[in-house]
């Protein structure tokens, strides 16, 4: 049986073990920012994602379905919370001309005021990771990819838009720059996205 990274005695003799157990601690730091935004604004931290996410992108990836991807939930999850955010007046249903059954989410005005605002719950984040070096910040910009892209190989994490899983992407080897077809360009490591709007999966 493998040794819990929270197990002190090890975490203190493993690297690895340290630094899982950092990446909690600032994965509470999230909890906290969203609970005191939700606490505010009467909304649970899943209903304010939701709101960010609809204001960042676009309509093909603002339905239920998709929702309970990205966010790893059921359906029926996503779906009390679009019912709470259109009994608020935060968002509104577009039926499809296709498919009555489904929907486009759109937000109000007034649920565009709350995204724009919530939007910069993690802004505190931001004041320890400017003060690294630029070394620093690329590879740890490198090395966070990585494991978001195991994970999702793995399924824990279901929907990923980042370079490196996207048909248009082309890995640099050794010091050659990575390319993208699409934009028809190189890419430094720096340059690559996290989320692009133009990703498409391969298959």
């Amino acid at each position: 049986m493998s040794k819990s990274p929270f197990d002190l005695k090890h975490q203190n003799e493993n690297i690895d073990s340290r630094i899982i157990a950092a990446m909690e601690r600032i994965s509470q730091a999230f909890r906290v920012l969203l609970w005191n935004e939700s606490k505010e604004l009467a909304l649970s931290p899943i209903q304010i994602q939701i709101l960010v996410f609809l204001m960042f992108h676009s309509e093909e990836k603002r339905k239920v379905g998709y929702l309970a991807a990205e966010f790893n939930m059921t359906k029926a999850t996503i779906s009390d919370s679009i019912k709470v955010l259109e009994q608020k007046k935060l968002i509104r249903k577009e039926s499809e001309t296709q498919d009555t059954r489904s929907y486009v989410i759109h937000l109000t005005t007034k649920g565009l005021e709350i995204a724009k605002r919530t939007a910069a719950f993690a802004n505190h984040l931001l004041a320890p990771v400017s003060k690294l070096n630029a070394e620093d910040k690329e590879n740890l910009l490198i090395s966070l990819m990585g494991i978001i892209q195991h994970l999702n190989k793995t399924g824990l994490i279901t929907i990923q838009r980042m370079c490196k899983t996207c048909v248009h992407f082309s890995p640099g080897i050794g010091k050659t720059q990575h390319f993208c077809h699409l934009l028809n360009q190189k890419l430094s490591d720096t340059d690559l996205r996290l989320d692009c709007p133009e990703h498409l999966i391969m298959n």
